[in-house]
């Protein structure tokens, strides 16, 4: 298989968690800047940083949004 294949579908038991049934990602390469929604268009009113760099983005009470800064410090443990 294709390691760009690979790489899908090793991410999709970690997907198949989400407690979000639709969602959408985005990532911005020269920003380094992952962007997962949970709703289109998100109209977040509020916005939580965490001590890691992930911008939790709620609209109310509800997570519609996480926006991951330097996201490729997060690296996938292959098991071959």
């Amino acid at each position: 298989m294709a390691e760009e294949a690979k790489n899908i579908v090793d991410a999709v038991p970690t997907l198949l968690k989400f407690p979000f049934k639709k969602f959408h990602v985005d990532y911005d390469g020269e920003a380094d800047t992952l962007y997962i929604s949970f709703e289109r268009p998100q109209k977040a009113t509020d916005t939580k940083v965490t001590d890691e760099g992930i911008l939790l983005r709620y609209r109310s009470d509800k997570l519609v949004g996480i926006t991951v800064l330097n996201a490729s410090r997060f690296k996938i443990n292959h098991r071959d």
